[in-house]
């Protein structure tokens, strides 16, 4: 993950970056310099010979990322194409995408990023103007009208929409989120948990109500929408995850599941962070103490919080060891775990709604794939 610019266009009332424990931003450049953009380019390159890489996937991430336009991030990649060919050939693909809020994007913006392979992600709360109030400017001012004339230029290019990333708002109607982001013809999407913790609980889950599980009945819901929808080609990446593992299939993203982190954060400054969602937890919870320009990504591995997420079960608390959902729910994000005093080795925030929507997913799918139970009781 390559980040861009360190600000945003947006103050999103939840944004984990700029609303959260750690404002390290403050200290960062806000556009990444020439030496940082060359620089880590080299690191990946050096990182694909060192591991005979055939595939790597390149995050262009913020802040928001074009700020200032397409031009950023269209350097960074022929950067990371050039120090890639030069080490590999043609041997290794590269994969690059940008994450945007989508208010940026204009036509002439999109044809530049297709033309150099790079496909375009948008987050967005749902597909009304109602569902997006906490996304707004510096001002307060909503976003809605720029990030749908965004949306509107990218389904007119289904070669670079990657899809739609939503944080649940649990005063919305999950179907009716649903329903209005398909209405934006999203090649993926993602329903995300909001970045919380022990320490700071998300809306509707404080220490009276640590028990209960309105996310995990939230995401039934919308997960019965999108099953029993013809239209559910759409993945859905949180529901084919849990479908994978309950099926034996190892993870392939942070939310759920055992397999070890793969990711890692190169900031505009240059320094090697663990991925943004840490800064939920407390001031530079993300820092390695490393830069591009002195450690390779190799040394980035022997960095403790990147080694307890490579640990499996090893990492987790014991009530968890015990729990019969585990090898689905992993322990559930790492940043979830977290309570101030014993950090990260605890059970997840949303260790509830986890249990449930996995066991809702698992009854669903029990019949139609005509298996026996997927679950211990």
């Amino acid at each position: 993950m390559l980040k861009l610019h360190s600000r945003c266009n947006l103050l999103c009332t939840y944004c984990y970056v700029y609303n959260a424990a750690d404002d390290s931003w403050r200290d960062r450049p806000s556009r990444i310099p020439d030496n940082v953009l060359k620089r880590s380019a080299q690191r990946i390159a050096e990182h694909v010979a060192a591991h005979g890489l055939r595939r790597i996937r390149v995050e262009l991430h913020g802040g928001e990322p074009l700020l200032g336009g397409a031009e950023t991030a269209l350097r960074q990649i022929a950067e990371v194409h050039a120090a890639v060919r030069a080490v590999s050939g043609t041997l290794c693909e590269v994969q690059a995408n940008v994450q945007t809020n989508g208010t940026l994007l204009t036509e002439p913006m999109v044809r530049r990023l297709a033309s150099s392979g790079i496909r375009v992600g948008v987050s967005l709360d749902g597909g009304r103007a109602e569902h997006n109030k906490r996304r707004v400017d510096h001002a307060g001012r909503p976003s809605w009208g720029a990030v749908t004339r965004g949306l509107a230029v990218l389904a007119e290019h289904p070669e670079v929409y990657a899809g739609i990333l939503c944080t649940i708002d649990l005063d919305l109607d999950p179907e009716d989120v649903y329903d209005s982001l398909m209405e934006f013809r999203p090649a993926a999407l993602d329903l995300l948990l909001p970045h919380a913790n022990w320490a700071s609980p998300p809306p509707g889950k404080g220490p009276s109500t640590a028990g209960s599980a309105p996310y995990g009945e939230w995401l039934a819901r919308a997960f019965d929408r999108w099953f029993d929808d013809g239209r559910y080609r759409t993945r859905i990446r949180l529901f084919t995850e849990i479908i994978g593992l309950l099926l034996g299939l190892p993870s392939g993203a942070e939310a759920v599941g055992l397999s070890p982190i793969v990711a890692v954060l190169v900031d505009t400054d240059g320094s090697i962070e663990q991925v943004d969602s840490l800064k939920t937890a407390y001031q530079r919870a993300p820092s390695t103490g490393m830069t591009v320009f002195r450690h390779s990504f190799d040394d980035v591995l022997e960095h403790p919080g990147i080694v307890a997420r490579q640990l499996g079960t090893g990492a987790l608390a014991d009530e968890c060891l015990s729990c019969p959902v585990l090898q689905v729910c992993g322990g559930g994000h790492y940043a979830h775990r977290y309570l101030k005093g014993s950090g990260f080795r605890n059970r997840s925030v949303y260790c509830a709604d986890l249990e449930v929507l996995i066991r809702h997913v698992a009854r669903r799918i029990e019949p139609v794939l005509g298996l026996g139970s997927l679950l211990p009781d």
